[in-house]
């Protein structure tokens, strides 16, 4: 088998060392030049006779079968398109993987909650005893895994948009699609796009499989169901926070419920007993439980895990209380929409350090969700203009452009008072500034350390 592998960040990385065991014909291309390559990456192709392609193209694809493309990669762009015609697969980074593997994968999608999600439901499988990897868009390539895996293993996989793009016999036996609100669209250019490229998620899927979706979000279900035109061929199965579900994890006042195929009830937790903050949590530890549920886990140890996860880093993490102040780092909060549910998980008194790359966004609902809540909004980054812009036009004036989020870090233990929160949820990418979302969120640690 002949490849190209297009993208060497980590997913990237982790198919051509993959693919190398297998004995593939390889080639790599990245959009750096190769005085800016991965001196490992370069170290490995020498001593493999793998081709190289930095900062330029093949001029012929028709001698590769496969095109292997990163997520950060978009299948739409000219040479992509040409690497079709002339008859290459193109494939991603999870489609790879999951041919790959010989284990049973779950799949967890939606525009925000994926990884406490993922986190929890992965902590669920490793309680129960399952052999069991979490990875994908969490951090940890799912091809890395993918080739060593056995029948028993189970693959409890994170799955962004960009991957879904890329799939085509991916096929989950527990797949989970927790919401969808506007992000990506420099990418997928309209919600429509970006809901049909969510639904990719089950296509494969049979009778024999589960859909797990958000009862409460009226938007996901016109859009990945209504509006598709695919055949839904899996059980649906709801999760909801308001109101009850035929089949599916919901709330009843206080208690955490699943219910079965035969209508059986199963108390989990009371909401409070959740050590994870905010309704969003309610939510993801809804949809945790239906996963794991209909994977066959036992309630106990869903409960049981339920009151014992304390959350994910860059989620609306507790970093520090000094002098009465709190500061929480949401470096995650890349979209608007994520932004607002960490400020209702706050509720108020809130000092909030936004800004970044805006990803085409529109900040209006941002801004008309700041009064009430926010005492002052620090602003940085490429695009922090935009964000003034609709703050300006909502007539919201609590807020100051700094340089930098160190700038904003100290303006912010200046002006607090005890009760306050400072919360570092940018709704925005971070990649004007920072490597990633990480990078971003353990800078902002540092700087509290250093108050």
């Amino acid at each position: 088998m002949r490849a190209i592998i297009v993208g060497m960040g980590r997913s990237g990385k982790c198919a051509l060392y993959a693919l190398g065991d297998l004995g593939y014909k390889l080639a790599v291309q990245d959009s750096k030049t190769a005085d800016k390559a991965d001196p490992e990456i370069r170290e490995y192709c020498k001593k493999h006779n793998v081709e190289e392609f930095y900062g330029t193209i093949p001029e012929d694809f028709s001698r590769f079968d496969q095109m292997i493309i990163s997520p950060g990669a978009d299948p739409e762009q000219d040479f992509v398109v040409m690497a079709r015609s002339q008859g290459c697969e193109v494939i991603g980074e999870l489609e790879l993987a999951y041919r790959l593997s010989k284990g049973t994968f779950i799949g967890i999608t939606g525009t925000n909650g994926k990884t406490t999600t993922t986190s929890l439901t992965g902590e669920m499988f490793k309680a129960s005893g399952r052999k069991s990897t979490v990875a994908g868009n969490i951090g940890i390539p799912v091809v890395q895994f993918a080739a060593q895996s056995t029948p028993e293993d189970w693959m409890v996989t994170e799955v962004s948009s960009f991957q879904l793009q890329t799939v085509s016999t991916f096929r989950p036996k527990v797949a989970a699609i927790l919401n969808l609100t506007p992000d990506h669209l420099n990418r997928h250019h309209t919600m429509e796009n970006y809901g049909l490229t969510k639904a990719q998620i089950w296509k494969n899927q049979t009778e024999d499989d589960y859909l797990i979706l958000n009862a409460d979000d009226p938007v996901l279900l016109d859009l990945c169901l209504a509006k598709t035109g695919m055949e839904r061929k899996a059980k649906l199965a709801l999760f909801s926070r308001k109101r009850d579900v035929e089949l599916g994890a919901f709330l009843k006042g206080d208690l955490l419920l699943i219910r079965d195929e035969e209508g059986t009830e199963h108390p989990l937790v009371d909401r409070n007993e959740l050590e994870i903050l905010g309704d969003h949590n309610v939510e993801n530890a809804l949809a945790a439980s239906a996963i794991a549920f209909f994977s066959g886990i036992d309630t106990q140890v869903i409960s049981r895990v339920l009151r014992e996860f304390p959350g994910v880093e860059h989620r609306l993490e507790f970093v520090e209380e000094i002098d009465g102040v709190k500061y929480y780092n949401d470096s995650k909060g890349t979209n608007v929409d994520a932004t607002l549910i960490a400020l209702n998980a706050l509720r108020e008194n809130i000092i909030l350090i936004a800004g970044g790359d805006a990803k085409m966004q529109d900040f209006g609902s941002l801004a008309a969700g700041l009064p009430g809540r926010v005492k002052k909004v620090l602003l940085f980054g490429r695009d922090r203009g935009m964000i003034r812009e609709a703050m300006d036009r909502e007539g919201f004036a609590e807020y100051v452009e700094l340089n930098d989020l160190e700038e904003c870090v100290r303006y912010a233990k200046d002006m607090a008072v005890p009760g306050d929160k400072v919360l570092l949820s940018p709704a925005c990418a971070s990649w004007d500034m920072y490597k990633d979302f990480e990078a971003r969120g353990r800078h902002f640690k540092e700087c509290v350390g250093r108050l």
